[in-house]
Order: structure tokens, then C-alpha cells, then sequence
């Protein structure tokens, strides 16, 4: 198995006191950061959606200690990969930030197709061709949808996927379905996912304007849900509104776990990364808050767990045996956070630690098995042979 030198996590977050604003990784940004927390008011307004659960039965705990193995390396020599989006019939569809262009992998040959180029892209920064997701009426529709940055803002199209057609040529002409997402050097957000409810969620950033993120009449340092053609969902908690949650920095991974809950996976600034569970129309903070300790004194809601940057500036979330498994970008580890209810049950344990670099997006795979995406080659890794990959892991 391919080692790398691990960073030192001390040394690392003594510059991380001492730094100023962040990137996704820790590094210094191109454009200035947002303000110094502190307390404000808190939510007000807002109404329960449609289909959202009541309190949770008693739920089975999972163990305090987990265990991950690495099963095999399904693809390798990807380009800046960043979403990926498992088929009904099988296939891994993963985009290339980069690129522009959506790939099929087969999870069982490692074969890659590229289904094309998805027009309109402008990458940049952390922008580009972000995150994918699947119709849950895919087997009628054969719909895919992607979130990516263009030339003048985030946006979120559908397209139809005809892999009958010639390889490059799978994809239809993009219809917009959401437009008007701020960008920015960074900070954009590009997280999607269809909830149980068959909504779509997105999650977005601020683009270093803090103040964005308290704006309710603003797509940006949101969580949004809307129906498939893009309408507020029904149910959402501000009348006429695709905001669902807002107070966020810089949303990077979406999932819910068996009650149909919403976690979700957040950006600090200097000092602390978020795991946070969704409430509908709950404010989370930013950028008045950073961390705990806020919730009880100024309305917002507390993140469930907390890590310095360095030890994680996490990506993609993914639920499986009981827990929340996190991918981590500058701390270059997977996290396994232990779930009872609404809290985390045990202290989060990290695995892969400096293994295979900078981790990007973790998807179930069903069970107690999970697709894992490298990010070794987006600008701000250590690209080695076979960089970058998708791997098969199972844990427990």
C-alpha cells in the first residue's frame, strides 16, 4: 500500500492560531476573510417542511471503536475529482473539477468512460465542475444534475444521459434548473444530494462575504431544497424560499442517516471545522459563531462535533454501520463520528491518517462498504503514481 509522510498535526495547528483567514485546506486565500466572531441574534420565522421526522425512537449505539480496511483501489489516474454519483444499473459517475467533464467508472473493471464535457464550466480557484447526483426517477427520466461554477455565478443544471451514444457524446444539452449562486476564488459550496423526501439539497458557500450567510434573501453560505425543476420545496421553513438552513460558511458534504436526519459537513475559518445536524431553518452561526459555545447565549445551533483545521477541513460526508465517516482535505485522515439520536456517541477516531493524501468525497455504497475519492491533483496536493483514485473501503 502506498504510504505518505504524515503532517505534524502540533506544528500544524500552532500556524493555524496564528493565520489568518482559510481556504478549504488551511492555506492563505486569494481574497480577504470574513469578520471576528461573535454573538448576535439568533432564528426566528420559521416552520417545520413537510415530511420531516419527529423525535426519534431509541436507536441502537454503534461502538465506541471502529475499524476501516482498504478492500481494493477501483479506479486510478483520475483528473481533480470531486463528485461522485453511483448508478441504479452500476457505474460510478465522477466529475472532474478541472475539466468540466463527467466519467463513468466501472466499479468492478475500473474501466472509465467519459460521458462529455458539461458546457460552460469556468474553473478556478476551488470553482468549477462540482458536485453530481442522480433523478430518484432515474430509471424513467435517466436525468443526471450537477453543480458548477461558471463565469459569473453557481449554478445547478439537469441533464439527460444516453449511454447508448458514442463515448463523449452522452450528455444533453444542460437545462438550468437553479442559477444566481454566488462565486468566488472560494468558497463555493457544489455539495447535491436527493433526500429521502426526493428533494434535492445543495449545499453552498459565502465566497468570503460573511454577512451572505445571515442574508436570508441570499443562495450563498446556505443549505437549499428545492424540488427537482429547481422550486422551493414544499415545506421549506421561509415562505417562497429555497433556504433551509443558513448561517453556514463553506457546506462541502451532505447525508442522512436512518431516521432521515440531515448532517452535514462544514469549513471553519481559523480555528474549528463543523459537523452539523440540520434543523430545518436553524441558523448556524456564521459568521458571528465559529464552533461550540454559541447556541445557548445567541439562538444559533451548535455543531454536534468540532475539529481544528488541520486536523481535518473536511469534504464529503456518508453514513454507514451507525456513523457519520468524514473525508478530510488538509488533514488528510477519515473520520468516523459514532451517532446516538442527534449526538455523536463516542469521541470521532481517525483513520487513513496521511495514507493516501487529501480525501475528497465519501459515498455509501451500501452496508458497511463506502466509495472514497482522492484529491491529490487539485492544486494543492502531492500528486504520486496512480494519483488520483477511488477506493473500495469497509468498515465497522
Amino acid at each position: 500500500m502506498q504510504r505518505r509522510a504524515v503532517t505534524a498535526v502540533l506544528a500544524a495547528a500552532v500556524l493555524m492560531v496564528t493565520a489568518g483567514c482559510t481556504t478549504d485546506d488551511g492555506e492563505q486565500p486569494d481574497t480577504p476573510g470574513s469578520s471576528t466572531p461573535s454573538s448576535t441574534s439568533g432564528t426566528s420565522g420559521t416552520k417545520k417542511p413537510e415530511g420531516s421526522s419527529s423525535s426519534p425512537a431509541a436507536e441502537e449505539t454503534p461502538p465506541a471503536k471502529g475499524s476501516v480496511e482498504v478492500v481494493r483501489t477501483v479506479a486510478e489516474d483520475l483528473d481533480t475529482p470531486w463528485g461522485l454519483a453511483p448508478l441504479p444499473e452500476g457505474g460510478l459517475l465522477v466529475s472532474s473539477r478541472d475539466k468540466g467533464t463527467i466519467t463513468r467508472v466501472d466499479e468492478e473493471t475500473g474501466e472509465k468512460t467519459e460521458l462529455g464535457e458539461v458546457p460552460g464550466v469556468a474553473a478556478a480557484g476551488e470553482g468549477g465542475l462540482l458536485g453530481l447526483a442522480v433523478s430518484p426517477e432515474y430509471a424513467s427520466d435517466h436525468m443526471i444534475y450537477a453543480y458548477f461554477t461558471s463565469a459569473s455565478d453557481n449554478r445547478i443544471v439537469r441533464m439527460l444521459y444516453d449511454p447508448e451514444k458514442p463515448e463523449g457524446e452522452q450528455l444533453g444539452a444542460p437545462d438550468t434548473i437553479l442559477r444566481g449562486i454566488p462565486k468566488g476564488t472560494n468558497h463555493n459550496g457544489g455539495r447535491i444530494a436527493f433526500g429521502p423526501d426526493q428533494m434535492l439539497y445543495a449545499g453552498t458557500g459565502e465566497r468570503y462575504e460573511g454577512p451572505l450567510a445571515q442574508d436570508k434573501d441570499s443562495l450563498g453560505g446556505k443549505i437549499l431544497r428545492m424540488t427537482p425543476d429547481g422550486q422551493p420545496a414544499p415545506g421549506n421553513p421561509f415562505d417562497d424560499s429555497l433556504v433551509y438552513s443558513y448561517g453556514h460558511r463553506n457546506v462541502q458534504g451532505l447525508a442522512w442517516d436512518a431516521k432521515q436526519r440531515l448532517w452535514a459537513s462544514e469549513f471553519g475559518q481559523d480555528t474549528w471545522d463543523e459537523l452539523n445536524q440540520i434543523e430545518p431553518g436553524g441558523n448556524y452561526g456564521w459568521p458571528e459563531a465559529e464552533g461550540k459555545g454559541e447556541g445557548d447565549k445567541s439562538g444559533f445551533v451548535d455543531p454536534v462535533e468540532v475539529w481544528p483545521v488541520a486536523d481535518a477541513s473536511p469534504s464529503g460526508i456518508a453514513i454507514a454501520e451507525g456513523s457519520v465517516w468524514m473525508a478530510g482535505l488538509r488533514g488528510k485522515r477519515l473520520w468516523r463520528i459514532p451517532l446516538q439520536g442527534t449526538k455523536a456517541s463516542a469521541d470521532p477516531q481517525a483513520f487513513l491518517e496521511g495514507e493516501y493524501g487529501r480525501l475528497r468525497t465519501v459515498v455509501s455504497a451500501g452496508g458497511d462498504k463506502l466509495w472514497l475519492v482522492t484529491s491529490e491533483t487539485d492544486g494543492r496536493g502531492s500528486p504520486e503514481k496512480g494519483d488520483d483514485k477511488i477506493l473500495e473501503l469497509k468498515v465497522t
